[in-house]
């Protein structure tokens, strides 16, 4: 088994890119069910955020599974190939484990060392494990992954100083205006990068902020926060002249202002320049009202760079972190090393139990009169020492498995101890297990009474 990721990001892909790999909220869940069903695949998450889109996968070999995941972006997004081929990056094994950690603790973010990608993961590894497409290898790293980032944020610094996506965009909106002082921003989108976004703002004195949102109820829960003013979508495009910057943030799937709306609202405002920045992946404001005289127009591409004094000291932090995820590594890599023993230590278990059961009807067949309570104690006392006969073992053979002739030594372990039997055995149940499993699965998705029936009565 192998582990890929296959992604894209604001680093090998401008945000006119990214918006065409987005996945809205309701669509995941399904993303996720058809990509545990390309071939080569055993486990899957998909983490989509603003500037990323990345496919994570366990696969029984990886020749082919990244011409197989980029088959199936290519059949999900509509998209062909070549038109994306050169955005996408793959890891493999190390390389991929290595780039989650870094996901996951903010290393690899536009804003370096910010936490929203922490609860973005973790959202994409809840839906994975709904969608059941997740099993030993992601249940155990995607665990590993969100609490090392935990660890990270809370013994470094890295967090400290404001510097996320929102932070930057009111920091590019002072650089124009100096101050937001008798200033009006409209801000579009109450979600929690806009309620982030709110709280710089008036952190940096702006005094007359308009909510807008999809949802009325979202927009005045929002603007009572902050003593703003709520607004609907609809009553946004008549009040659009009132605004001297909008920061938009939604997670809407097409334009949110169009450049007939922005060009209507600024001949009411008889001109006076309107600064507007779009933080949204797939883009909230149509880019040619950047073509509007005085409007000056920003997205989120533009924002990197904008806070790097406070940067060099997450940097300076993330040197520690960076220590924290070879040692996570290292201890990954340990446990996924054991896991090529664990048939051999079950099937040992097995053998040294039956022997022991064996052993034991024969004692009783030969010492008829011993009451309940004897055959308790020689009962106990001969599973005790089957049990530290096999501790030495199996210790041994759990740190030779982290050795380089590792594959030699479990071959040794089964010829020792002669685990042939007992392994075939193990190797068939757990087949017969899968097997019954998908066709269960199977069975579950066309939904017939019928077929479950006959399922169930074949598999008695």
């Amino acid at each position: 088994m192998h582990i890929i990721t296959v992604g894209l990001n604001y680093r090998t892909a401008p945000v006119e890119v990214r918006e065409r790999f987005a996945f809205s909220e309701k669509e995941l869940p399904e993303a996720v069910k058809q990509l545990m069903n390309t071939d080569s695949i055993l486990e899957c998450v998909i983490v989509a955020t603003c500037n990323r889109t990345e496919l994570y996968a366990v696969v029984d070999r990886h020749q082919l599974c990244g011409h197989h995941i980029r088959g199936f972006m290519e059949q999900w997004f509509n998209l062909p190939r070549k038109e994306f081929t050169n955005h996408l990056y793959m890891y493999e094994d190390e390389k991929a484990i290595e780039h989650l950690f870094h996901v996951t603790s903010g290393l690899d973010s536009m804003i370096i060392g910010e936490t929203q990608i922490l609860g973005q993961v973790k959202d994409a590894f809840a839906l994975a494990q709904q969608q059941k497409a997740t099993g030993t290898l992601f249940n155990t790293l995607f665990k590993q992954a969100i609490t090392m980032a935990k660890r990270a944020h809370s013994e470094t610094t890295i967090g400290e100083s404001a510097v996320s996506v929102s932070y930057a965009a009111v920091e590019l909106g002072k650089r124009i205006f100096g101050q937001f002082a008798k200033k009006t921003v409209m801000l579009i989108g109450a979600g929690e990068t806009g309620e982030l976004t709110a709280k710089h703002l008036y952190a940096n004195g702006a005094d007359r902020v308009i909510v807008v949102n999809r949802t009325y109820e979202r927009a005045v829960q929002l603007a009572d926060k902050f003593n703003g003013i709520a607004c609907s979508m609809d009553e946004a495009t008549n009040r659009l002249h009132e605004a001297d910057i909008v920061i938009s943030s939604t997670g809407a799937d097409s334009f949110v202002l169009t450049r007939q709306v922005v060009a209507s609202a600024m001949q009411r405002r008889r001109s006076k320049p309107l600064f507007m920045i779009d933080i949204a992946v797939p883009r909230d404001i149509d880019p040619t009202i950047a073509a509007v005289d005085n409007v000056f127009l920003y997205d989120i591409d533009d924002l990197e760079g904008i806070v790097e004094s406070n940067l060099e000291q997450r940097r300076k932090e993330a040197a520690k972190i960076e220590t924290m995820i070879a040692q996570e590594m290292d201890l990954f890599e340990q446990w996924y090393k054991t896991l090529g023993v664990v048939p051999l230590i079950r099937a040992l278990q097995t053998k040294a139990a039956e022997i022991h059961e064996e052993t034991f009807n024969s004692l009783t067949n030969k010492l008829p009169d011993l009451d309940e309570h004897e055959l308790k104690v020689i009962r106990k006392l001969t599973k005790s020492i089957v049990n530290q006969m096999m501790q030495d073992p199996i210790l041994r053979i759990k740190e030779m498995a982290g050795e380089r002739r590792a594959d030699e030594a479990m071959d040794m372990f089964v010829k020792l101890f002669a685990l042939e039997e007992q392994l075939d055995k193990s190797q068939q149940a757990e087949l017969k297990a899968e097997a019954a499993e998908a066709a269960a699965v199977k069975m579950k998705n066309v939904q017939s009474p019928a077929a479950t029936a006959a399922l169930a009565s074949a598999l008695r």
